[in-house]
């Protein structure tokens, strides 16, 4: 096979690796948490802290899979994290308390590192000149497979039964994720492919450290941009189904809140991606995060079902360009060569803040406020704006010392 099918075979492989953890993440929590929270009677904000333990699992072990992945192996990586992810439905398939569900979550969390930054290492060494659009495609499938996933959790729920649910579709990411892993080899080499840089792709400058980046005002802006706004995007993944149902619209109308806000995750991961390549990565961040600011204060005064849809929308499309471009800005600022222990530790601004400020701390202004969203989604908008401002300063150090 010649170097170039194997690079796009290597894209195909790593991007449906990477689709059952990103409809489980972001697609399985929304669509279970009233069911959740009926049939263990807990209020919105334990149902809340489901994604507060799965971040907090990203943020431990994003780290350690950027070290392990060297030694292990790319494909290695990716099938144990599939394996794991499948299995793990045991702790879901017998949640009688919060204790087994938050386990659960931790493991899921812990598994989609093994399957997300293996890929997304993968698809940038094999195309370094159109990172941008690589990473994205790899983010679509991540963060679009919950809005193809969503509506088909909430049919099965509903047509087949829980237990019935959750053995199908661990048994679907095992055999499916496996098969895929066997196409996620990197190449021989970082720059395996000899295209010449072209006028709107970014080169790759020199390789920091991990100590020499965390000295650096970039990793620090590019962190706090991650804890800020990744706060706000992962609050609508348990928000978004709940704020429907309080407006009076039935659950089955309710989810497509939750679907649309999935969809442009998944498509801004693409878009922002192969945007960033052309405009710039700091820019159609900056723009994506303003928009989701100002969606979010316009969406508690909405009660029409279409333009909650079209608000969610825009908050997912933020979101989405978040992980689409955060990857090859950081290569940009930081080099490939230690790119999985770097990225590694930026994400524990998502795991360890994201968490606690988002689902789980909305989930307890929900109930102490007895559901008012103008609270949750104002201070949530405020994140956005804030996050706009400080990924302009993420920029390539000049000099490092």
């Amino acid at each position: 096979m010649d170097t170039d099918r194997r690079g796009v075979w290597a894209v195909v492989g790593c991007s449906a690796a990477v689709f059952w953890s990103g409809a489980f993440i972001f697609g399985f929590p929304g669509v279970m948490a009233p069911y959740w929270q009926q049939t263990l009677n807990v209020g919105r904000g334990a149902i809340g802290n489901i994604l507060f333990f799965m971040l907090a699992a990203v943020g431990i072990f994003m780290f350690f899979v950027g070290h392990w992945q060297e030694r292990v192996g790319i494909r290695w990586m990716i099938t144990i994290g599939t394996v794991v992810m499948g299995a793990n439905f045991f702790f879901a398939f017998y949640a009688s308390s919060l204790f087994l569900l938050y386990l659960w979550a931790f493991i899921m969390g812990a598994a989609s590192c093994f399957v997300y930054v293996p890929a997304l290492t993968t698809v940038q060494r094999w195309f370094p000149m159109r990172r941008g659009l690589v990473s994205g495609i790899v983010n679509l499938t991540f963060g679009g497979a919950a809005a193809v996933m969503a509506p088909v959790f909430s049919y099965l729920l509903e047509c087949i039964g829980y237990f019935a649910m959750m053995g199908s579709i661990s048994v679907a990411a095992v055999v499916l994720g496996a098969v895929a892993a066997q196409f996620t080899e990197p190449p021989a080499t970082d720059s395996i492919q000899s295209q010449a840089p072209s006028a709107n792709s970014s080169t790759l400058g020199p390789s920091l450290t991990v100590s020499q980046s965390l000295r650096t005002r970039s990793f620090w802006c590019l962190w706090l941009t991650w804890a800020l706004q990744g706060a706000a995007g992962i609050a609508m993944v348990t928000l978004s189904t709940a704020f429907g149902v309080s407006k009076g619209h039935g659950l089955d109308s309710a989810v497509f809140i939750l679907t649309a806000f999935n969809l442009t995750n998944g498509l801004g991961r693409f878009m922002g991606g192969f945007l960033s390549d052309i405009i710039g990565r700091n820019l159609t961040m900056s723009a994506a995060f303003m928009m989701s600011g100002l969606a979010y204060f316009g969406l508690p005064h909405t009660n029409w079902l279409f333009f909650s849809v079209m608000l969610a929308a825009v908050i997912g499309l933020a979101f989405g360009t978040l992980f689409g471009v955060s990857a090859p800005l950081a290569t940009d600022c930081f080099g490939i060569r230690n790119f999985g222990a770097i990225f590694g530790l930026v994400f524990t601004a998502y795991g360890f803040l994201s968490g606690a400020i988002g689902p789980s701390l909305s989930g307890y202004l929900l109930d102490i406020t007895q559901g008012n969203y103008v609270i949750v989604f104002g201070y949530l908008g405020v994140f956005c704006i804030i996050s706009s401002l400080t990924v302009l300063f993420v920029r390539p150090p000049r000099s490092v010392h």
